[in-house]
């Protein structure tokens, strides 16, 4: 690992609609923690981080409760209306303690079964990488392309050969990340995540393959299934 440091960056300022429950998905509880908890801690004890910025909803009163809201490592910023506006956000909060050739880590804060051998993979592959890269899991599924309407027709079969899941964490240099993510906004370019900003912006992410197991509560029926993956680690 060359002496750049190490930053986290969780935008955690999504309300979850899909989940349909009274609180965050990122505040709903596995085996009595919250999301955010274990997400949060999974990650710090196992990577070397200088710090860690995380993005909170204006209007969040559940982060007081938390485990990591007393945890020295973790500082906290108001987030967006959209995912890369609370990156952006964080990012700008850390711009007087960061370098510009600083890694910064960016995860989901719904993502908790994270492993921690993906992430040393993660951050020892990309440490010498001129772009940086993230977490992704080929493609296992059989793929079809819909057609339009209500009851949707397959139209044709996708070679899922070259498919791979966008996971996370996404790992790129502190300016450069700062930079794309500044530049699709300017250009009124749609991303959903760091790798499409650097992409916009020319820069061709590396792909390291991590565990399929590293999903993202997003649904009611994934906190079962995240609780039950988090049992078998």
């Amino acid at each position: 690992m060359t002496t750049s440091k190490l930053w986290l960056v969780v935008p955690a300022a999504g309300i979850g609609q899909r989940m349909r429950a009274e609180c965050p998905k990122q505040y709903l509880r596995i085996d009595s923690r919250f999301i955010l908890d274990i997400t949060l801690s999974r990650l710090l004890d196992s990577a070397p981080f200088a710090g860690c910025m995380v993005a909170l909803n204006a209007a969040d009163h559940w982060w007081p409760d938390t485990e990591a809201s007393t945890d020295s490592r973790i500082q906290t910023c108001t987030g967006g209306a959209e995912r890369s506006d609370s990156v952006r956000a964080a990012l700008l909060a850390l711009a007087e303690q960061v370098a510009d050739d600083d890694w910064v880590l960016v995860h989901d804060a719904a993502r908790p079964c994270v492993h921690p051998g993906d992430l040393v993979k993660l951050v020892e592959t990309l440490s010498d990488h001129p772009v940086g890269g993230l977490l992704a899991a080929p493609v296992a599924d059989t793929l079809k392309k819909a057609g339009r309407g209500a009851n949707p027709e397959v139209v044709e079969t996708v070679d899922r050969g070259r498919l791979w899941r966008a996971l996370t964490p996404q790992m790129f240099r502190y300016a450069a990340l700062v930079d794309a993510l500044a530049r699709a906004q300017e250009s009124g370019q749609a991303v959903t995540d760091e790798s499409s900003a650097m992409e916009f912006s020319g820069n061709m992410p590396l792909l390291v393959e991590g565990r399929p197991d590293n999903i993202k509560v997003t649904v009611p029926a994934d906190l079962d299934l995240a609780g039950f993956i988090l049992s078998r680690f």
